[in-house]
């Protein structure tokens, strides 16, 4: 699975570094070319020559050691990376990732580097639940960088509690796991919609809800992530725009129905996140409308219902919509399912702290014909849309006629 694989190791100064010897061996024997970074602190550890002999390439330490003058070592190390693993991660080096500082080879790489990063993060008990810590952990995993969780137990200081290193065997299987991942959705079409429709009253005002398109969004760089050819029809966000996915631009429902009907025929998989209006003014004004009396009455229409529209129309896609609720969250999440024909329903109570619109974390049901599939807790956006992209996919590969569906 590792086979041609570039990995650029990371190792940072914890007593935890000699495990990255054991890393190291595993990659190599897995097929995988490893390339090692050290930081300084990380020496007084374990010898570069070890990692050395392990990995059978030169060990990097200094960004101004430069062994080959045809090229600059930390940038053609960062483009050569398929995946960087940091492990051990300290709480310093998290520190220097979040906040963007280059004093090292190793810091200097990663920001360098445009592939994934995984962190196995190793440090005290108390270090791992400071604030500050948990602050820089949350603000890398906002950008994409994926954690393999620390073990509970005896540390190396005498305290016991969360902070050990993850085993090298669960580290090695987590890599194996991520180059799996990332061919499950090669040559599949996905379709994804996100951010809140605006409605306009007149050129200057229009009716328009709180969603903030980072849900879906996530939801578009977890399909491409896992080798998907991505089309996200996007309507007024503030997510930041997703690197490898065609975007397409609308404004009102309608726009994004027309945007939706044009690609889903060719799609395998649709995700439909935006929050779409349903309601419009029947009358937009063209100019922009002045003030008059003390009350203004608008006259609304109900706009075309895109997730049941798509769901009449569905044939071969896996079609996935999303219920944001106050209440009674699984009763109207399986009428939504079986109303509109969808094969999943995301539902989320809006009404909850860390759910919902403008924020970075959500609380999301799911929700299959045989009733609750998976209940998550608060997590990131990104990290629900990697759960969620692990539904969809094994009911894919599970559908009658599926390539790769079981006999």
């Amino acid at each position: 699975m590792l086979q041609g694989k570039t990995i650029v190791l990371g190792i940072s100064g914890g007593i935890a570094a000699y495990k990255a010897a054991t890393i190291c061996s595993r990659l190599v024997q897995a097929g995988a070319q490893v390339r090692v970074i050290m930081t300084e602190s990380a020496t007084k550890f374990i010898t570069p020559l070890t990692l050395q002999t392990l990995s059978r390439h030169q060990v990097y330490l200094d960004t101004f050691n430069e062994f080959d003058p045809s090229v600059v070592a930390h940038i053609n190390v960062a483009d050569s990376a398929d995946l960087v693993v940091i492990a051990p991660a300290t709480a310093n080096i998290l520190a220097k990732m979040a906040n963007g500082l280059a004093d090292d080879m190793l810091s200097t790489t990663l920001l360098a580097t445009t592939a994934p990063i995984m962190v196995a993060p190793a440090m005290n008990v108390h270090m791992y639940e400071h604030p500050a810590v948990k602050r820089n952990m949350d603000i890398l995993a906002e950008r994409g960088v994926r954690y393999i969780e620390p073990g509970t137990g005896l540390l190396a200081c005498g305290y016991v509690g969360k902070g050990r290193l993850a085993e090298p065997e669960d580290i090695v299987f987590a890599v194996q796991q991520w180059f799996a991942q990332s061919r499950e959705l090669e040559g599949k079409k996905v379709l994804v919609t996100a951010g809140g429709t605006m409605e306009r009253l007149d050129p200057v005002r229009y009716l328009t809800n709180d969603s903030s398109g980072k849900m879906g969004f996530a939801l578009a760089e977890a399909a491409a992530n896992r080798g998907a050819d991505v089309t996200l029809i996007a309507a007024r966000t503030t997510a930041a725009p997703v690197a490898g996915v065609n975007t397409v631009h609308v404004e009102s429902a309608e726009e994004m129905l027309e945007a939706v009907l044009e690609r889903y025929e060719s799609a395998d998989l649709v995700i439909k996140a935006a929050a779409v209006a349903d309601y419009r003014p029947v009358v937009k004004a063209s100019t922009k409308i002045k003030k008059g009396n003390e009350k203004l009455v608008l006259e609304l229409e109900r706009t075309t219902d895109i997730l049941q529209t798509l769901g009449e129309r569905k044939k071969h896609q896996f079609l996935v919509g999303f219920a944001a609720e106050t209440e009674q969250l699984a009763h109207y999440a399986m009428d939504k399912l079986r109303r509109k024909n969808c094969d999943l329903i995301v539902g989320n109570d809006v009404s909850q702290a860390g759910a919902g619109f403008n924020v970075d974390t959500n609380i999301v049901q799911i929700f299959g014909e045989e009733g609750l599939v998976e209940s998550l807790p608060v997590l990131s956006k990104r990290e629900v849309a990697d759960r969620l992209l692990t539904q969809i996919v094994q009911r894919m590969k599970a559908a009658p006629g599926a390539k790769g569906a079981a006999e």
